[in-house]
């Protein structure tokens, strides 16, 4: 499972960006897994943990998100 921090979130679009603890490229993280994960939005800063995959493009996504506790950051 992967780290990192949201980059950008924009609900209205559907998707934003998180930046992975271990890089080297941004993630693109769309709405549905989001809801999927019971999270309402996400905040620019916000830690989540998550499982990297590839969609048919060759584009890094972000599924299973899971919302890190703030006495988790910085591990």
């Amino acid at each position: 499972m992967a780290s990192g921090a949201v980059k950008w979130f924009d609900g209205k679009k559907g998707f934003g960006f998180i930046t992975p603890d271990l890089g080297p490229r941004d993630v693109f993280v769309h709405v549905s897994a989001v809801m999927a994960a019971g999270l309402g939005s996400l905040r620019p800063g916000q830690r989540l943990d998550f499982e990297l995959a590839q969609d048919g493009d060759g584009r890094l996504i972000a599924l299973g998100l899971k919302a890190r506790d703030d006495g988790e950051e910085g591990q």
